[in-house]
């Protein structure tokens, strides 16, 4: 008889699935207002932080869609952008007054002084500070040390913002297949990972609020 190893058919347990880190609407109002402060001075880079940040968390677009797009794809009077998800696939995503505020402030009050450093004129809204297009790395470490400064565990990266948009969305009782729509998810049941995030927060505040818990 062949000796076999029973090791081969063991299975390590399944990893509990790890949920996002959502920013409350508190710690967000209070980042923007921070930003917009320093934004006031007219400084290039805080007039651009402010207007990415307002962008992606209006927005609720992935960091690879935000520094792929070009002026053209803005449209700041219908308030929308038109973005390049994964797949190649195409979609125009609703955007909030302040973003739009923070949008006009940084075209034009910082933009030109960071594109006036660059040797070829570039067509991203968003610029480095040497005026070419901003990468995905440059908008994280802008996040990252952003959200750094902020309590809580988890991710500190640009992801951080779209997460907080769904949940923020969810929360405030908008429809489950809009924000698929608005995140570009192909399927619903990734979209529902955002329920059980305000479930996780609802359970919380109960445990926390109610006498009888």
């Amino acid at each position: 008889m062949t000796a076999t190893d029973a090791g081969v058919r063991l299975r390590a347990p399944k990893g509990g699935s790890h949920l996002p880190r959502v920013v409350s609407a508190e710690q967000v109002r209070g980042l923007l207002d921070g930003l917009a402060a320093r934004a006031a001075t007219d400084d290039p880079g805080a007039l651009r932080d402010l207007a990415l940040v307002e962008l992606l968390y209006a927005a609720a677009i992935r960091v690879s869609e935000l520094v792929g797009i070009d002026v053209a794809d803005v449209d700041r009077g219908r308030l929308t952008v038109r973005v390049l998800g994964k797949g190649g696939k195409e979609r125009v995503v609703p955007f909030g007054v302040p973003a739009r505020d923070a949008l006009e402030a940084w075209t034009s009050r910082g933009r030109p002084t960071l594109a006036a450093r660059a040797d070829v004129p570039s067509t991203a809204p968003f610029l480095g500070d040497q005026g070419g297009r901003l990468g995905v790395r440059s908008a994280y470490r802008v996040v990252a040390r952003l959200l750094g400064d902020l309590p809580g565990e988890g991710p500190s990266g640009p992801h951080t913002f779209r997460h907080t948009a769904a949940t923020h969305l969810l929360d405030g009782g908008a429809d489950l297949r809009a924000v698929q729509e608005l995140l570009g998810h192909a399927s619903l049941g990734t979209t529902q990972i955002y329920t059980h995030v305000s479930s996780a927060r609802l359970r919380e505040v109960y445990r926390t609020a109610h006498p009888r818990a």
